[in-house]
């Protein structure tokens, strides 16, 4: 097992995550368990207790209380798998039992039944919101586990959920593989059965291209990323069809986008600061985005971004805090510290593509992206 994945916490753009548990059997193809080597363990296994799990969470020098996201087992097990499933809740419960109120993000695509919704309505204080990935990926090669179990677990989360949220969390979208115009219109039903709809595109690495080439399965990309591929034509297939019909649920590009309206709040993130994102959001949403978003303090930014071990300019423009000599989780303390986007200087978010990859997308002159 890598050493990254001995360490069971890993800041990520949604939130500090926690995953005291590896190992899992439903065999997805693009599982980013590759980037970790660890695909091939199938049996979960516990690397601690509950109890020093979340000590180490709430100990962790990026852990704030009442304000940083935190994720569970969300890279490298289901959280809702039968052995999973009672150290999930186990966690939920010891947290709830501190009082925090922080937002808590479970993703699975697994079975829900009743009886777990009861266990997390249970839960007082957590914000807590459980995404449901589907795909309606049919090749059983790349996706083993049938996407009708997650559109079931869905329905079954929105129809009981008193406490927590439930999001709609359709991805990976691949063009050619699930972007039909029966994918989409599949999508637009499950998305009133949900608080929020999240999409969003394919994590295609290096190791994941490496899998599908040793296994005869066709390549989605000729390329591979740094971030998450969608290209440009898909989002434009997908935003007709929801701005054509106006049955579809709330629409976001956004993780903490969705999170945050399924609990009525401004986006944790700041993406309001990156207005092209903001063009398919509910109004009432825009209003608390705009009402929150408020441009950080230089001085306060400098003096955290030098402490953590930022070199060079820090600039605080329109869009984002800009900042050189800091990876990701530093730059993610930051931006959930100060509600604004951080973005590095030598890795910068170009206009339209949301962070995305540029693979799939022009520039506004119509040429080739970045």
């Amino acid at each position: 097992m890598k050493p990254e994945l001995a360490d069971v916490i890993e800041y990520r753009k949604s939130g500090l995550s926690l995953n005291w548990i590896v190992g899992c059997p439903l065999d997805c193809g693009y599982c980013v368990r590759h980037l970790f080597d660890n695909f091939e363990m199938k049996v979960p296994r516990r690397l601690m207790s509950d109890e020093d799990a979340v000590a180490r969470l709430t100990g962790h020098p990026y852990f704030r209380a009442h304000r940083t996201p935190i994720q569970l087992l969300n890279r490298a097990t289901d959280p809702m798998l039968p052995v999973v499933k009672p150290h999930l809740f186990s966690v939920l419960r010891r947290l709830d039992a501190r009082g925090l109120t922080n937002h808590v993000l479970v993703i699975t695509r697994w079975r829900v039944t009743p009886e777990d919704c009861a266990v997390l309505n249970s839960f007082e204080n957590l914000r807590l919101t459980v995404l449901v990935t589907h795909s309606n990926i049919q090749d059983a090669r790349i996706e083993p586990v049938n996407s009708e179990i997650a559109a079931e677990s869905l329905l079954t989360l929105y129809k009981h959920a008193e406490r927590y949220r439930t999001v709609l969390y359709w991805r990976p979208i691949v063009p050619g593989l699930n972007d039909s115009d029966a994918d989409i219109e599949r999508a637009r039903e499950l998305s009133r059965h949900a608080h929020a709809t999240v999409f969003t595109g394919l994590f295609f690495r290096e190791e994941i291209a490496s899998y599908y080439e040793a296994h005869g399965l066709p390549l989605p990309y000729g390329e591979t990323a740094r971030r998450k591929i969608m290209p440009e034509a898909a989002e434009r297939r997908i935003l007709y069809a929801f701005e054509r019909d106006g049955s579809w649920g709330a629409l976001f590009r956004k993780t903490s986008c969705g999170v945050a309206y399924a609990h009525g709040e401004a986006d944790y993130n700041g993406h309001y600061g990156i207005r092209e994102l903001c063009d398919i959001c509910p109004p009432e949403q825009l209003a608390k985005c705009r009402a929150a978003w408020v441009k950080p303090d230089e001085a306060a930014v400098v003096r955290e971004a030098r402490g953590l071990g930022a070199t060079g300019g820090v600039e605080i423009n329109e869009r984002a805090i800009v900042v050189e000599g800091l990876d990701e989780p530093p730059r993610y303390y930051l931006q959930h510290g100060f509600g604004y986007q951080c973005h590095d200087r030598a890795k910068p978010h170009h206009h339209r593509q949301h962070g995305r990859a540029p693979v799939g997308w022009q520039a506004e002159n119509g040429t080739p992206g970045p």
